[in-house]
C-alpha cells in the first residue's frame, strides 16, 4: 500500500501527463457508470417509472451544486494549505476546517429541510406534464434523494483533506463506490421496493462515498468538530472560554464563498437549463426523460475523459503563470490544452455518430431496453456528440478566465446561453410538431422516421446548439482578451477534422463489410462489428495525422514513452462529475 501511495504522490511533469493519468481514472469511473446505466436499462427500461426517477434528481442536484460547490475541493485546498505549518495540522487549519464544516452542515440541513416540505410544489415545476400520481412519486423519490447532497457535500469536505495529504487513490475511488451503491439499488432494492429502491440506492451510494472519505480524513488526523459560537454565546451570554473557543470566523467563510461563487453560479445556470428541459420533456411521450438522460450520460463519457481532464490538469498551471505575471507561458499552456481537446474530441465525435447504434446496443441493449429505445437513444447520442468539442472547450476556456480573476465574462456567457437553450427547446419542439418538412428532415437524417416519440430529439438539439454557441462566445472573448486576435487552433482543427472524416468514412464502410459476417442480432456480433470497424478507422486516422505531421500526435507519442502513470493525480471536484 505504501508503494501504491508513493506512486500516486509523484509530481506531474506536464499537462499531458496529468491529463492522461486523470483520464485513465475517469475512464474507470465512467465504465462503472455505463454498467450502472446498463443495469437500469435492463431491469427497468425507458418509461414512466424511470422518467420519475431521473426527474427526482433535479432538485437534490441543484441543492448540491448551489451549496456543496461553495466549499469545493479546488477552493478549500489553498485555504487549508496556507494555514498548515510544515505539512502538519496546525491549530489554525483545524479551526478553519471546523468552521467550514459547521456552517456547511447547518446550511445544507436547513435547505434540505425546506426542500423536503416544499417538494410537492417543486414537483409541479420539475415535471408539470406528469399526472398527479406520477408527481407524487417524484416527490417521494426526491425526498429520499435529499440525503445525497448532504452526504456528498460532506464527502466533498473530507475529500479536501484526502487530497491535501495525497491520498489520491482514496479520492479517486469515491465516484466508483457511489456508482456501486446505485447498482445495488437497481439489482437488489428495486425488485423489493420498486422505483423507491433506486432512490435508496442513490442514498446508499452517497453514504459510501462519504464514509470512505471520512475514514481517510480521520486517518490523517482531521476529525471535524462543531464550531458553535452562536450557541455558546446563548449558553454563556457574558462571554467565556466556550464563547472564545467555539466562535466561527465568518470572515474566512465569507472569503471561501466569494471565491467559489462564480463557479457555483456557472454550474447552477447549466443545471437550471436541464431542469427546464426535463420539465418540457414531461409533456412528451412516456420515456422521453429517460431517453434524454441515458443519451446525455453516454455523451458525458468522452467529455469527462477528455475535456474535464485537460481543463482540470491545465488550471493550476494557468493560475500559477498568471500569479507570476508570465503571460507568454499562460498563453502557451492555454494553446496547448485547447489544441489537445480539439485533437481528441473531433475523432470521438465522428466515431460516436457513425457507431451510435452499436454503442447504444452494446452498452444498454438488453432486457427491458427495446430496439425502438436503442434507435431513439442512438439518434439523441449523435446530436449530443456534435457538441462534445464545444463542451470540452467551455470547461477549459472558462478556467482561463477564473485563473485570471475574471469571473464576469464566463458567468455572463453561461447565463445567456442557458436562457438560449431553454428558449430553443420550446422553438424546436414547436417547429418539429408544426412543420412537416423540418420533422421529415430530422427523422430521415437520423433514420428514426418510423418510430413514435421522436419529439424528444429536439431537446438534445437545443442543448447542443446552445452549447456550441457558448463555446464560440468563450472562444471569441479569449482571443480578444488573451491572444490579441490570434487564431491558434486553426491548423490543429483542420488536421483533426480531415483525419476524423477518414475515420468516419472507413468505420462506416467497415460496418457494411462486417455486418453480414458477424450479424446484427447477438451481443458479440454487434460488438465485434462496431469494435473492429472503429479500430480500423482509428488506425487510418492516425496514419492521416502522421502524413500531415500533426504536432499533437507527436506530443502524444512522446508522452506515452514517459512513465505518465506515475504522475500525481489531479482529481476534479465531484460536483462536476
Amino acid at each position: 500500500m505504501e508503494k501504491i501511495f508513493r506512486i500516486f504522490s509523484k509530481e506531474y511533469e506536464s499537462i499531458n501527463q496529468a491529463a492522461l493519468l486523470l483520464g485513465c481514472f475517469a475512464l474507470l469511473s465512467q465504465i462503472l457508470a455505463l454498467f450502472r446505466d446498463r443495469s437500469i436499462a435492463h431491469f427497468i427500461g425507458p418509461g414512466a417509472s424511470l422518467d420519475a426517477y431521473y426527474a427526482a434528481f433535479r432538485i437534490p442536484d441543484l441543492i448540491f451544486i448551489c451549496i456543496a460547490s461553495l466549499v469545493s475541493v479546488t477552493v478549500l485546498i489553498p485555504f487549508i494549505a496556507s494555514k498548515m505549518s510544515g505539512g502538519g495540522i496546525s491549530k489554525e487549519a483545524r479551526k478553519f476546517f471546523n468552521d467550514v464544516f459547521t456552517v456547511f452542515l447547518i446550511a445544507m440541513m436547513f435547505v434540505s429541510l425546506v426542500a423536503f416540505f416544499l417538494m410537492p410544489y417543486l414537483a409541479s415545476f420539475i415535471a408539470p406534464g406528469f399526472t398527479p400520481l406520477m408527481q407524487v412519486k417524484v416527490v417521494l423519490l426526491s425526498r429520499i434523494m435529499l440525503l445525497s447532497p448532504l452526504l456528498m457535500g460532506l464527502s466533498n469536505l473530507f475529500g479536501t483533506v484526502t487530497q491535501l495529504f495525497r491520498k489520491f487513490f482514496i479520492y479517486s475511488l469515491s465516484p466508483i463506490i457511489y456508482n456501486v451503491g446505485i447498482i445495488i439499488g437497481v439489482i437488489f432494492l428495486y425488485p423489493v421496493f420498486g422505483v423507491s429502491g433506486l432512490a435508496l440506492g442513490v442514498a446508499l451510494g452517497a453514504f459510501m462515498h462519504f464514509a470512505i472519505q471520512a475514514l481517510a480524513s480521520r486517518s490523517c488526523g482531521f476529525t471535524p468538530k462543531f464550531s458553535i459560537g452562536w450557541l455558546a454565546r446563548r449558553v454563556m451570554p457574558e462571554g467565556g472560554p466556550m464563547g472564545e473557543t467555539f466562535s466561527i470566523d465568518f470572515k474566512n467563510i465569507k472569503q471561501v464563498v466569494l471565491t467559489s461563487l462564480p463557479r457555483t453560479m456557472g454550474l447552477a445556470f447549466n443545471n437550471i437549463a436541464l431542469i427546464s428541459i426535463i420539465a418540457l420533456a414531461s409533456f412528451l411521450k412516456s420515456g422521453s426523460i429517460s431517453i434524454f438522460n441515458l443519451s446525455f450520460n453516454l455523451q458525458s463519457v468522452p467529455l469527462n475523459i477528455i475535456g474535464i481532464s485537460y481543463a482540470v490538469a491545465t488550471f493550476p498551471t494557468l493560475a500559477k503563470s498568471i500569479s507570476l505575471g508570465k503571460m507568454d507561458e499562460f498563453k502557451k499552456h492555454l494553446k496547448s490544452a485547447t489544441r489537445a481537446i480539439v485533437f481528441w474530441s473531433l475523432p470521438i465525435t465522428f466515431l460516436f455518430i457513425v457507431l451510435r447504434a452499436q454503442i447504444v446496443r452494446v452498452i444498454l441493449g438488453s432486457g427491458s431496453f427495446s430496439w425502438e429505445n436503442t434507435r431513439l437513444v442512438a439518434a439523441s447520442l449523435a446530436i449530443f456528440s456534435v457538441s462534445v468539442v464545444a463542451q470540452g472547450m467551455i470547461a477549459l476556456l472558462s478556467r482561463a478566465y477564473y485563473a485570471n480573476g475574471n469571473t464576469k465574462t464566463p458567468l455572463t456567457v453561461n447565463l445567456f446561453c442557458s436562457i438560449f437553450i431553454i428558449i430553443l427547446s420550446y422553438i424546436f419542439i414547436y417547429l418539429f410538431e408544426n412543420f412537416f418538412l423540418f420533422r421529415y428532415f430530422i427523422e430521415a437524417m437520423l433514420k428514426v422516421n418510423d418510430i413514435p416519440g421522436t419529439e424528444v430529439l429536439m431537446l438534445p438539439l437545443a442543448y447542443s446548439t446552445g452549447t456550441i454557441l457558448n463555446a464560440m462566445l468563450h472562444w471569441f472573448f479569449v482571443r480578444k482578451d488573451f491572444m490579441k486576435g490570434e487564431s491558434f487552433i486553426t491548423k490543429t482543427f483542420f488536421q483533426s477534422l480531415g483525419a476524423s472524416f477518414f475515420l468516419g468514412l472507413i468505420t462506416y464502410l467497415g460496418l457494411n463489410i462486417f455486418s453480414p459476417i458477424f450479424g446484427t442480432i447477438t451481443f458479440w456480433g454487434i460488438f465485434l462489428q462496431g469494435f473492429i470497424s472503429g479500430i480500423i478507422g482509428i488506425f487510418v486516422a492516425i496514419f492521416v495525422l502522421y502524413l500531415l505531421k500533426n504536432e499533437e500526435l507527436k506530443d502524444l507519442i512522446k508522452t506515452l514513452k514517459t512513465n505518465f502513470w506515475r504522475t500525481k493525480i489531479i482529481a476534479p471536484p465531484q460536483e462536476e462529475l
